[in-house]
């Protein structure tokens, strides 16, 4: 299939924070919350006096290359190799992954026309703060400060690179704060981790009535709630079974853990819908990104199944809500014509996940994977849903 006349609009895009992205906009009270330290001749974030090793280089000086795990989604790992060996040697981190005059020019190269850039470093935050709600919106906060003084949030107005500010919802009114501020700057889409909200009580789903102030905000915009793969927390449940706290390493799998690994986004929309966010607020639009497919099918049918034998726990059909609400980006190796008789064809979404190594190297070149599909599908998977979903027009 030709990729002229096919416009292009990736719903997975990332961006590496310098070390400054987390703190420069800190409040002086929270001085140290996070910090870089020296541990054995290499730079590791510390977060609340604990080091992570969430991220193994968090100044991401050099990075793994651009698709380095291509082969290894396309054909699998006959040979066993290692973690390290697949991925081969790392690359310097260059401009385009740092900053957006640089990530235009390399989009142009590569044929990109618009792009969601999502943050690196975000995923760590929440969960390694979950029990001080204050101190994760002050660091979201400064976070979203150094994107919008960095990135902006639709950069130069262009409609092109449109990065993604962080909202979290330990307390309504400072959510409903932090959304204005970013809408107020041009924002089109927010990031929202799938995950209880932690809270002064103990965490609880973002489904329920506490959380319907800010979901008639979100309604009344019309904007965008990505829920990205993230650390949701789950390490928890899984070091149980293994008989260790083993903090989320998402760079060293482990295979009890990736046999549960799309359960938080699974429990997600869940919550959404049995708790009844999606009904009381039809007009939310959540796309879910980079965390496959797979649970998509399953959740259906348990949703079908659960409502014809307890429907007035529902206020409507979940698997209808399912339908209308959700929107799914994922992963680039699985079959998006399946899924989008699954969820409806304008409900799929391309995202190539560039330039993490796990992702595509040259994200356009994609639409000859889809090459099977009929064309008109494919302008809306690769970018022509995406575009509508914003509100933005398709290029000529």
């Amino acid at each position: 299939m030709a990729h002229a006349g096919i416009s292009v609009f990736d719903a997975d895009n990332h961006l590496y924070e310098t070390k400054e992205a987390l703190t420069k906009y800190l409040p002086a009270r929270y001085k140290g919350a996070v910090d870089y330290v020296e541990l054995n001749g290499r730079t590791k974030i510390m977060v609340r006096g604990q080091v992570s090793e969430y991220i193994p280089n968090p100044t991401f000086e050099v990075v793994a290359r651009p698709g380095a795990q291509e082969d290894y989604y396309r054909k699998g790992n006959p040979d066993g190799l290692s973690y390290r060996e697949i991925f081969g040697k790392p690359v310097k981190c260059i401009d385009a992954w740092r900053e957006p005059a640089a990530r235009l020019a390399k989009m142009d190269e590569q044929g990109l026309d618009r792009t969601l850039v999502f943050p690196t470093l975000a995923s760590l935050i929440e969960e390694r703060m979950r029990d001080d709600p204050d101190l994760i919106h002050a660091v979201i906060h400064s976070l979203n400060e150094w994107l919008y003084e960095t990135w902006q949030f639709n950069y130069e107005g262009l409609d092109r690179i449109f990065t993604t500010p962080v909202i979290s919802l330990p307390f309504v009114d400072k959510a409903i704060e932090e959304l204005d501020w970013v809408l107020e700057r041009g924002a089109k889409v927010v990031l929202i981790r799938p995950a209880p909200v932690p809270g002064l009580r103990g965490p609880r789903s973002f489904g329920l009535p506490e959380f319907d102030p800010f979901w008639a905000r979100v309604q009344e915009a019309g904007i965008l709630v990505a829920l990205h793969s993230s650390d949701s927390g789950y390490a928890r449940y899984t070091s149980e079974w293994m008989g260790a706290s083993i903090e989320m390493l998402p760079f060293q799998p482990n295979t009890f853990r990736m046999l549960q690994a799309w359960r938080p986004v699974e429990d997600a929309v869940s919550a959404l819908v049995c708790h009844g966010a999606l009904s009381r607020f039809p007009g939310l639009k959540i796309a879910i990104v980079e965390n496959g497919m797979s649970w998509v099918e399953p959740l259906l049918k348990s949703m079908k199944n659960l409502y014809k034998k307890m429907p007035h726990d529902f206020l409507e059909n979940p698997v209808d809500v399912v339908k209308r609400n959700i929107y799914v980006s994922p992963f680039w190796e699985e079959d998006l014509g399946e899924l989008a008789q699954l969820l409806g064809e304008d409900h799929v979404l391309f995202g190539s996940d560039y330039p993490h190594p796990e992702g595509l190297a040259n994200p356009v070149s994609y639409i000859d994977e889809l090459s099977h599909l009929p064309e008109e599908l494919v302008r809306k998977i690769m970018g022509g849903n995406l575009a509508q979903l914003m509100g933005i027009g398709v290029p000529a």
